[in-house]
């Protein structure tokens, strides 16, 4: 009888169609996907874990799962052979062999989620379903100032949906950046006869880098930690509230007094990291 093995995958998807990473019956979702499409490739239908359970439409560039198998096919080569099984905005990025014990979810140290916000004074519709459009012009620097409050081990129940959903609402967030970004150069207009490619940015005003990202590492998250977060830092950017309000509703350890949980869409569960 052929041996146990243990498939590693790195999966990149559009989560826009799906209600998120695990299975459920309200509709489709990324696990049942991909379960499906190991089980069509091989015949078997084994268990397949994640390195997080991403939302209703939030998207991954590198989410990592793992599930057991007999099967004797090459483990560079579940690749491709599952890629024949599944649609379009489900890519596997890499797949390899790793030791029984591994576990994508509790061998996991550290995980990077980054979040996009179009600043744009007028949203794009190709942006609709991957970034948060808030028109008014954010203080990108006093968020990126109160974000630091937030840096270390912090108990972070007022930004945990639904509290308590985990053993403890301790986490470690070793930080927080954010950064702007010009819209995509596909956008950039030019004129017959000149160049398509773009001038360089000479300024740092949102007309010029519309696109907001914050990236933002922790040895894990809450349920719904990363949006609550991102609402709360975008009422500094909006100078409703200071640095010092954030240190207050996270020594207050209650949602009620943080801010909103932004649109899953912008969300981006980026890369894991295992010992």
């Amino acid at each position: 009888m052929p041996e146990t093995r243990n498939i590693r995958l790195k999966i990149a998807y559009d989560g826009t169609n799906y209600c998120g990473w695990q299975i459920q019956n309200n509709g489709p979702t990324l696990q049942a996907v991909l379960e499906r499409a190991i089980f069509k490739l091989t015949g078997e239908q084994p268990a397949l874990y994640s390195a997080g359970r991403t939302d209703s439409g939030v998207h991954a560039l590198g989410q990592v799962a793992n599930f057991q198998t007999n099967s004797t096919i090459p483990a560079a080569n579940f690749r491709g052979a599952l890629q024949a099984f599944l649609p379009n905005d489900v890519i596997i990025l890499e797949s390899a062999e790793v030791p029984l014990d591994f576990h994508s979810t509790f061998r996991a140290v550290r995980k990077q989620y980054r979040y996009l916000i179009d600043n744009s004074g007028v949203q794009l519709p190709f942006l609709r379903s991957y970034a948060w459009w808030i028109r008014r012009k954010l203080n990108v620097a006093a968020m990126q100032d109160a974000a630091q409050v937030l840096v270390g081990t912090h108990d972070f129940r007022c930004f945990e949906t639904d509290w308590p959903n985990k053993a403890t609402s301790v986490r470690t967030v070793s930080q927080i950046t954010f950064s702007q970004q010009p819209l995509w150069n596909m956008l950039t207009n030019c004129q017959p006869g000149q160049s398509a490619a773009p001038s360089p940015v000479e300024s740092g005003d949102n007309g010029d880098l519309p696109i907001i990202a914050m990236d933002i590492f922790a040895d894990g998250f809450l349920y719904n930690m990363v949006r609550a977060i991102l609402g709360t830092l975008v009422n500094v950017g909006r100078d409703r509230w200071s640095r010092d309000d954030v240190a207050r509703i996270l020594a207050a350890q209650d949602r009620t007094l943080a801010g909103c949980t932004a649109p899953a869409c912008g969300l981006y569960l980026v890369q894991v990291w295992y010992d």
